[in-house]
């Protein structure tokens, strides 16, 4: 699957107009967040390093080519200790699986700035389709991606031994984004 994800991003950086080719994530100006729920108590987190391939035409979104990265190891609750229990086995694994990645497949325009991104979510060494709804903003020369989807986080792998009990922490989990780009064309 990597092999695959890194080919279908150099072949679309290769024919990639030089507008596209300028495209470019801003991590510092963007967000990755998530919601669990545990005991009934939403519980919320975030990334804080996660990085990006993108070529995208408003005016041919069939063409674009998206990929993210998230580094596991830096998902944080805010609690030092907390954390630390996410990069083990049960959770994250991150000795193991260092970086989750999103690879779109198919882009939608569905109008207003609103788009449908198919594509596949690998975490924890499993990889499985998702569609994600994407709302593009423009404010100046950056343009803001945002959006939200809940996984189910056993079909991942994550929370093993007894928190694998979905009575304990909800299997859904609520992951929420706010991604700044340069380089877009004007919707």
């Amino acid at each position: 699957m990597f092999r695959k994800t890194v080919a279908a991003s150099a072949l679309a950086l290769v024919f990639a107009t030089p507008a596209l080719a300028a495209q470019a994530l801003l991590p510092a100006q963007s967000e990755m967040a998530f919601v669990s729920t545990q005991m009934g108590v939403p519980v919320q987190g975030h990334f804080t390093r996660f990085s990006g391939d993108v070529a995208f035409d408003p005016a041919r979104p069939a063409a674009a080519s998206i990929t993210l990265f998230i580094d596991m190891g830096s998902a944080t609750l805010g609690v030092k200790e907390t954390d630390a229990e996410l990069a083990k086995a049960d959770w994250f694994d991150v000795a193991k699986f260092p970086q989750a990645t999103f690879t779109s497949s198919a882009v939608k325009a569905l109008g207003g700035g609103r788009f449908e991104v198919a594509g596949q979510l690998s975490i924890k060494g499993k990889s499985l389709p998702v569609t994600v709804p994407v709302t593009l903003v423009q404010q100046g020369a950056v343009t803001v991606a945002s959006g939200e989807i809940t996984i189910k986080r056993l079909a991942f792998g994550i929370g093993g031994g007894e928190w694998g009990d979905a009575s304990l922490v909800a299997d859904d989990v609520k992951v929420s984004f706010r991604l700044a780009l340069s380089g877009v064309d004007k919707i």
